[in-house]
């Protein structure tokens, strides 16, 4: 089998699909990725064959993250679609298409930013699965806010009108219809690969078989040399507080909040900070401060997680069964921090306006209650009875 995998440049995106390519390759299958060559070789390993699609497009997203960075609320999701998302799908579709037409794959899987991996798999006529690296968009996000879902269903129309592919349904969580009419580019009809579990996701709603929760999958990252992994205090617990590769630069308050806190738990708690030092300044012995910390190889040695409530890093955490202290800033965010506070496996504080006294309250909750570490071990569980990228591959090799 013949796979091609369509994504966005962002690293939380091609994760997933390093891991279920791996595990594609292992099996004798032939796979390749499709989006912004430049941004992805230093994402994907050395080894990877990356057709280009948009590399326009992907290279100026350090621009707009430059003016992301600090919108909140709606106005970050108006900047997502009209700045970013529909301007990378426009950029992506000719060297997509190009893609599909070198590689000739039997079925492509397509990140849910990435949007015109599905615009050329329904020209062309090529089976498609979504790689939904964030659970967020699955449980009706708007309901709550019915305008806003119709703002972005207006968007997705938009685009689709302008490569001749159809209306999506405004009302619909992603399921396609017969035809044109009434399809989204986010999620196939066919196999949705949901990287999490209903246990974290919720079961509130009605999934339909081809939503496949495989939980997280884990793949190759980047190096981060030099960590001093001697430094870890094995008298303390310790606790990791990360923002995410895209948040750091708009945490300066916050870290601030961070280290007051950690200065009142300093006999008991270590902190490993990912964080630019620029932003942080002089760190005291107690705290560990190192701009990129290798997360994974990092985890099992952890007693809890402070973060920004990105999909990645929450699932990892509760992947090794730790619980988390969640302060959302945008996007799919504070869903995820719902997810977390819902389950039970960790405790929410605000980003902007949080205290030290808030902090430390809430690392105190997560470290010293059974209860929320119970219940990230229970999360745990099932992501380990999900699959993860083995059962990813098993579903894409029944797609045809």
């Amino acid at each position: 089998m013949r796979v091609l995998f369509t994504v966005p440049p962002l690293a939380g995106h091609v994760n997933p699909t390093v891991a279920v390519g791996a595990e594609l390759a292992a099996r004798g299958h032939e796979i390749a990725w499709t989006g912004p060559a430049s941004a992805l070789a230093g994402l994907l390993p050395p080894s990877a064959r990356i057709l280009p699609a948009g590399d326009e497009a992907g290279g100026g997203y350090s621009v707009l993250h430059e003016r992301w960075r600090d919108l909140r609320g709606v106005g970050a999701l108006r900047f997502l679609w009209e700045e970013a998302l529909v301007p990378l799908a426009r950029a992506m579709v000719p060297g997509v298409t190009r893609a599909v037409r070198a590689f000739e794959p039997d079925v492509m899987v397509a990140d849910q930013q990435a949007l015109a991996g599905p615009l050329a798999a329904r020209r062309l006529g090529v089976p498609w699965a979504t790689s939904a690296s964030t659970s967020a968009e699955l449980t009706r996000p708007f309901a709550d806010f019915p305008k806003v879902g119709e703002w972005v269903a207006d968007q997705i129309a938009g685009l689709l009108r302008e490569f001749g592919a159809g209306h999506p349904d405004a009302g619909g969580k992603g399921e396609e219809a017969d035809g044109d009419r009434g399809w989204d580019p986010r999620f196939s009809e066919r196999l949705i690969l949901v990287f999490s579990t209903p246990e974290l996701v919720g079961n509130e709603e009605d999934f339909a078989p081809h939503y496949a929760f495989v939980g997280p999958a884990f793949g190759a990252r980047p190096a981060a040399p030099g960590f001093p992994w001697q430094r870890l205090d094995p008298a303390r617990r310790r606790v990791l507080v990360s923002l995410g590769t895209l948040n750091q630069e708009a945490g300066g308050r916050f870290y601030g909040a961070v280290l007051d806190a950690a200065e009142r738990l300093a006999a008991e708690v270590q902190l490993v900070l990912a964080a630019p030092a620029a932003l942080v300044g002089a760190a005291p012995d107690h705290v560990l401060l190192q701009e990129r910390v290798p997360q994974l190889e990092l985890l099992p040695h952890l007693d809890a997680v402070v973060c920004h409530g990105g999909h990645n890093t929450v699932c990892e955490a509760l992947a090794y069964g730790l619980p988390l202290v969640v302060a959302p800033i945008r996007d799919d965010q504070p869903i995820v921090a719902q997810q977390v506070v819902r389950a039970g496996a960790g405790v929410r504080v605000r980003f902007g306006r949080t205290r030290a006294e808030e902090l430390r309250d809430a690392l105190t909750a997560v470290l010293d209650e059974p209860g929320p570490r119970r219940s990230a071990r229970r999360i745990q569980a099932s992501f380990a009875a999900a699959g993860g990228a083995a059962a990813a591959a098993d579903r894409l090799e029944k797609l045809l």
